[in-house]
């Protein structure tokens, strides 16, 4: 029925987190027109938690190894927020954009569903 997703990153410096996404995270992009990067995400999963505040939407990159990952990006300049800390789920960590944004990152210890054929 559905063939994938669209995430949509809202920013006050759209272009410097365009460039950051291209240049420090390496995705691969189309353009949409008039310089508008559309970017090719990994496989990806979603759950639904429980929750007894407000309603939310978190987006999270996966790594196989989340220690080489950050020692990637911080040679290529991003900014860590939040340093690799453990999880009961698995290791998290945080990376800013140039707007400020903050993506976190995981190294999961659970099964990945993406990895369902």
């Amino acid at each position: 029925m559905f063939n994938g997703a669209h995430v949509i990153l809202y920013s006050q410096s759209a272009e410097a987190d365009r460039a950051f996404l291209r240049d420090q995270l390496g995705l691969a992009s189309v353009d949409a027109g008039e310089g508008w990067l559309i970017f090719k995400l990994p496989p990806a999963e979603i759950a639904i938690h429980p929750s007894d505040g407000p309603s939310r939407t978190e987006l999270y990159f996966m790594c196989d190894d989340l220690e080489a990952a950050l020692r990637r990006l911080t040679a290529a300049g991003a900014s860590i927020s939040s340093p690799a800390r453990d999880q009961r789920w698995g290791i998290l960590a945080e990376v800013s954009l140039p707007s400020g944004t903050r993506l976190s990152l995981y190294e999961p210890r659970h099964p990945v569903a993406h990895d369902l054929s």
